[in-house]
């Protein structure tokens, strides 16, 4: 069993102290009224994006003509987002129903280790899926040896074991203070609340969350950018703007993705702990781990040609024989 320290009142310098091994979820509003129109929502949103991220894994898996690097990384990403919606939401679905809407130390621990972990995977995965774009546009006569089934499976590799230590680390060093508090005014665990209810300054812990961040953000980000640098240039030389349009198309998608990911997630954690704003942390919180997890296959895959026709093929004619 695990227990932490807390004191009842950390504005005040007493000694009385207290044990615990749950926290308290304030969740994302304080107005029961609500709570029912919430969990409907959110559950919607959790089974759509289920779906939707299963059916694109399924789909690639069984249509050999998606048998690519491209789609290959793909599926990695839906299976990433089904995992990431449901270290969330599941137990946000609990607690709109529940009167104590508490998570245990333990819990918390892992429901913290499993987005820091995911989140870090998917900045790597976008990095790498835009390397991809970079060789099949700029190198199309060495795609297919550049990007052989060994090169694919030693990135994606790469990528969830980079990811695991990140993830350790800052569960690890997160899970080492002691709290002063056992209320987090948030519906899941995250790294900036849980330090503002640390007793004392966790500087170890703000140093190696943006060193971290700082070099997965910048590493991936620069990734991204000098491989649509070298796209853009390799499309503008297409002399036909029919031909420019359909190859910036098949880039466009990873464009609106990477925003969404890098936008909410670098403003969430580069940043010190004490510049926080509670309800507009929430909403980033949301559109990351709930909303973004079923827009991902929405915007990259369904106004995809390829994997529209593959759809049909598989599922559609063989639901009609």
């Amino acid at each position: 069993m695990y227990y932490c320290v807390f004191q009842e009142d950390s504005s005040r310098a007493t000694n009385n102290y207290t044990t615990f091994n749950q926290f308290i979820l304030l969740g994302l509003s304080s107005y029961n009224d609500l709570q029912l129109e919430l969990f409907v929502i959110f559950l919607f949103i959790y089974i759509l994006t289920i779906l939707v991220n299963g059916t694109i894994t399924l789909l690639i898996w069984m249509d050999s003509r998606l048998h690519k690097p491209m789609y290959f990384f793909l599926s990695n990403l839906s299976f990433l987002d089904m995992c990431y919606s449901s270290v969330t939401v599941p137990k946000t679905l609990a607690n709109f129903l529940s009167s104590k809407k508490t998570i245990y130390f333990w819990g918390c621990a892992i429901q913290l280790f499993f987005l820091t972990t995911l989140v870090c995977a998917e900045a790597f995965l976008l990095s790498v899926m835009a390397y991809d774009r970079y060789v099949a546009i700029c190198k199309p006569l060495f795609y297919h040896i550049i990007m052989d089934y060994r090169m694919c499976l030693s990135l994606a590799l790469a990528s969830w074991l980079t990811a695991l230590l990140n993830g350790i680390t800052h569960t690890t060093l997160t899970f080492r203070l002691s709290f002063c508090s056992h209320k987090i005014n948030h519906f899941l665990c995250e790294i900036p609340q849980l330090l503002l209810l640390s007793c004392t300054f966790p500087l170890i812990n703000e140093v190696m969350l943006i060193i971290f961040a700082g070099i997965i953000s910048v590493s991936t980000l620069l990734l991204i950018i000098t491989s649509y640098t070298f796209i853009i240039s390799s499309i503008s030389k297409i002399p036909s703007a029919e031909s420019r349009r359909k190859t910036f198309s098949t880039c466009s998608s990873h464009f609106i993705v990477v925003t969404i990911l890098y936008g909410s997630a670098m403003f969430f954690y580069l940043r010190p702990s004490t510049d926080v704003s509670l309800n507009r942390d929430k909403v980033i919180s949301v559109v990351y781990t709930v909303i973004t997890p079923l827009l991902n296959p929405l915007i990259y895959s369904f106004r995809n040609t390829e994997v529209k026709r593959a759809f049909q093929n598989v599922f559609l004619r063989r639901g009609a024989i």
